[in-house]
This record gives C-alpha cells, structure tokens and sequence, in this order.
C-alpha cells in the first residue's frame, strides 16, 4: 500500500492526545458552524471564526500578509511553531486555514485527521476554558500566488483546454439543480452548473466513514479515474473555496502532486460572471 506523499501534513487523534500541550504545538479550531468552538473544544485549542477572521470583510478576498501575521501572533504562533488545525465537516474549514497558512508561508502547519467528528466519536474530552496563550511575534511570507487560481486565469485555462479541473460539490450543484450545498442558503451566485470540461469528484469522496482521509491507493483510484493524475495544471473550486481547499490539500499533500491551485473565487463568482461559459 502507497503511503500519502506529505504524512508529515497530518496528525492523529492519538498524537494530538499525546501532544497536544506540548510548548511548542499551538491547535488551532476553525469550523463551519463558528459556534461549535465556544459549546466546547480540544483543551488549549484557539478558535477561529472564518467568516471574520479567515476573510476581508468588505473586498472579497483572503485577509491581508499583516492581518495574517496579527491572526498568528495572537493566536500566541511564532514562525517555528507547530501548527495542527482540526474542524467540523470533516475539517472543510481547517483545510481552508491550512492552504491560507501555506499561502503566507507557514512551514510547520498540519490537519488532524478525522476533524472534531473523530475526536468526539473516540470519546476524547472537550472543554468550554478559554486558552490563555501569551501573544507571539509572526513574520509572514509574500503571498503565494503558484496555489491560487484567479477567475482570469481559469477563463484562459478552460478556453485553451489545457488544464484538469476539478468541481468538488455535491452532483446537484455539479448539474445546475441547487446554487449552493441543500444545508445552506441559495445564495452567491446568478447561475447554476459547472466549469466546461470539469470533472465531479464532491470533496466527501476523499474521506472514510469516520471523517479520516481514505488511503493513497484509495484516493489515486478516485482522481484518475476520472483523469485527475498530477500529468498537467490542476484547478479545484467548489462554491465559495473551502470544500475546495479540502480537495487541494488531499492533491497536493496526500497524492503529492506538484501544480495544483484552489480557485477560492469558485462558484459564487463563476457563476455570476457576464458571458462565463457554463455547462449544465
């Protein structure tokens, strides 16, 4: 059996147990529902809310190089730390801070396997104390722009027909029958369907029943089926980048393959875009 092409990129349960108190390991919670963190969390675990940390919130964009740096730093993160990020979802969110980290450069950044989900199913306790970590000086790297996709870059791509893409979302949304995930609101986007010349691999496809990432046999089964092998540029999206970041982490970390981006724009933008081709 292959082994993940980064096993350095994720954690245990039984290893955040072990050391997760360590001086030189901060955890870090992000989750889809931004209250879970407060109804109890990993003992010492910070929490991050994405929808007003992880984001601008007047331009559509990632936060800045200096708000990541503020971000980390009260967060009680220097550059040399270790940094596990776990999450509802089966980590959607956390796979959305790791690529954020990745993208300002943090090398130390890890996914604890299996989320919030696993931890609980295992019985293992939560807490509702605040942490209390003194604050850390952080030096952010320039933006990586090699993992990003911007919408002007994909209109070109899909118009030369030279890159793999792949739409992580539920087949109804894949289709143009839902706007956004049946749970959440329909909203962002004028249209429905896909990119032309997608492939539909839904972002769950990568996970086992318990929240933890499938094998590498497994999950290089699932992408080259549908002809997603690492041979050329690939481009993930979803609808607003983060069950999309999962997908990047699964292709870049676990499958190791070496020219892949998350176009965070995805399908709110996409799918608003004037002339934009769709397919349905």
């Amino acid at each position: 059996m292959a082994e993940y092409a980064h096993p350095e990129s994720v954690v245990s349960t039984e290893w955040v147990a072990e050391h997760g108190s360590d001086s030189n390991v901060r955890l870090v919670e992000v989750d889809v529902d931004t209250a879970a963190y407060d109804q109890g969390h990993i003992a010492g675990a910070v929490g991050w809310n994405w929808q007003s940390q992880l984001q601008e919130n007047v331009s559509r964009d990632l936060i800045s190089k200096s708000d990541m740096e503020s971000l980390l730093g009260n967060a009680g993160i220097s550059n040399d730390t270790t940094v596990i990020l776990y999450g509802d979802n089966n980590n959607w969110f956390a796979a959305w801070a790791f690529w954020q980290m990745k993208y300002y450069g943090h090398g130390e950044v890890k996914l604890m396997n299996g989320g919030r989900a696993k931890w609980e199913a295992e019985g293992r306790g939560l807490t509702n104390d605040a942490p209390s970590h003194a604050a850390a000086s952080y030096s952010a790297n320039d933006a990586d722009d090699s993992i990003r996709a911007y919408r002007d870059e994909v209109l070109s791509a899909v118009s030369a027909g030279n890159i793999a893409l792949v739409d992580v979302r539920a087949p109804a949304e894949f289709s143009g029958e839902l706007l956004a995930p049946a749970n959440l609101p329909q909203e962002g986007s004028q249209r429905g369907g896909h990119i032309p010349g997608a492939s539909n691999v839904p972002w769950a496809t990568a996970v086992a029943e318990d929240g933890s990432f499938k094998s590498a046999d497994e999950l290089a089964a699932v992408y080259t089926g549908v002809g997603v092998d690492g041979s050329k540029e690939t481009i993930a999206y979803c609808r607003i980048g983060e069950r999309s970041s999962h997908t990047w982490f699964v292709l870049t970390q676990l499958l190791g393959y070496a020219n892949v981006r998350n176009y965070d724009g995805s399908w709110t933008e996409w799918g608003s875009i004037v002339r934009a081709p769709i397919e349905k």
